[in-house]
């Protein structure tokens, strides 16, 4: 039976792990695992010669050398919608600690603690009325980004009897028609900023996201709206944010990335790094993360990859030995291959392809062991990035 060899890095909850067979050996220290489990750690794969692939127990795989992992052959996976519920959990509440100043209102409750007991009920009544707040109800929200947290916000403002404009330049129309048919999908960022009251970002980390939230984005907003990040830090360019503060063209900004620049400004409320971080949702990215990490080493299975194609086989009992080809996304590819394992009079039971456009991933089922000089030629090609052998007999 094979071994996988798989390696943790960061807090991986248990109930994931818990799902791997015994032919899997689970080890932080491992030095050259086939797979990695990880949460926020930047991963290199370059640093890992036997690698196959690596599964991100969140949403965002900027911390992954995505790119370095593609010319390698190596599979990366991500946990979409695991964690969407903990994060939609924390936005409303903050947005609502702002509007209704309970921060304030707290701080000051605990300030009572210093005067005299009989005068903490009059010192109340004189000073709650400075505490007063403003309700979400009513309010217009703008969410930038409609993936499966994008969504679920949306729909919680429609439920919180808010008005919802919604824009993503590249919809998934899974995730759209998740949308409840009140919230109103825009056709250009510009609609939704300009009638936000409040705007939410959900965004992944990528070259065309990254300082997206500039003075350009802001200028578009409504003077008074408030800006809420539980993307990703970079996504916005602090200085820009600060100044528009500073300026009064921004109310408020609400974020989950605490930096020098940002914890002690007094219109600035920050959360340490919280999105994702209940025990609910850490045990979903953990669970689908392994999950996809074992259909992958043990059968080439695709789910969830942000590099590779999706795709699904299931041997056929008289499957001897399965054959994965990772190559260049060229003409030709699929014939090749069969011509190489027809001249060998390898029987092929099936042959499944996908491509990505950049990436093409093939899963070959044949009757019988292949010899190494097939291999061999089929890896001669250079339009060939790896190619891996999965035995079932």
């Amino acid at each position: 039976m094979t071994s996988f060899r798989i390696k943790t890095i960061n807090a991986i909850a248990e109930e994931g792990l818990e799902l791997l067979g015994e032919e899997f050996v689970v080890d932080p220290g491992e030095e050259n695992p086939h797979g990695i489990v990880v949460r926020s750690s930047a991963v290199d794969v370059g640093a890992y010669p036997d690698l196959l692939a690596v599964a991100r127990a969140g949403a965002g795989v900027n911390n992954i050398s995505v790119d370095k992992a593609t010319e390698k052959g190596v599979c990366v996976f991500n946990t979409p919608g695991a964690n969407a519920n903990a994060v939609v959990d924390l936005v409303f509440p903050m947005i609502g600690i702002w509007l209704r100043n309970i921060y304030q209102g707290i701080s000051f409750c605990r300030s009572l603690a210093d005067i005299a007991p009989e005068q903490v009920s009059a010192e109340v009544e004189r000073r709650k009325a400075a505490f007063r707040g403003v309700e979400i109800a009513g309010k217009t929200l703008g969410v930038i980004g409609l993936g499966q947290i994008g969504v679920r916000l949306a729909n919680g403002g429609i439920q919180r009897y808010m008005q919802v404009y919604g824009f993503d330049p590249f919809p998934s129309l899974d995730n759209i028609h998740n949308l409840l048919p009140e919230v109103t999908v825009t056709r250009t960022m510009r609609d939704t900023l300009a009638r936000a009251d409040i705007v939410s970002l959900h965004l992944p980390l990528n070259e065309k996201t990254t300082g997206m939230v500039n003075t350009e984005f802001i200028a578009k907003m409504k003077v008074g709206a408030i800006l809420v990040n539980y993307a990703r830090g970079p996504v916005v360019d602090e200085g820009a944010v600060l100044a528009a503060l500073d300026s009064g063209h921004l109310e408020a900004f609400i974020s989950d990335f605490p930096t020098p620049g940002t914890v002690s400004h007094p219109k600035i409320l920050v959360t340490p790094h919280l999105g994702a971080s209940t025990q609910e949702s850490e045990g979903n990215c953990s669970c689908m993360a392994v999950r996809e990490l074992s259909a992958y080493l043990r059968y080439g299975n695709i789910t969830h990859s942000v590099n590779f194609p999706n795709i699904e086989s299931i041997p056929a009992a008289s499957v001897h030995t399965r054959l994965i080809i990772i190559n260049k996304d060229v003409p030709g590819m699929i014939g090749f291959v069969t011509n190489v394992l027809g001249n060998q009079g390898i029987n092929i039971v099936s042959f499944k392809n996908e491509s990505n456009g950049k990436v093409g991933y093939n899963i070959i089922d044949v009757e019988s062991a292949l010899e190494e000089k097939i291999i061999v030629e089929i890896e001669a090609n250079e339009n060939v990035t790896r190619t891996r052998q999965i035995q079932f007999a």
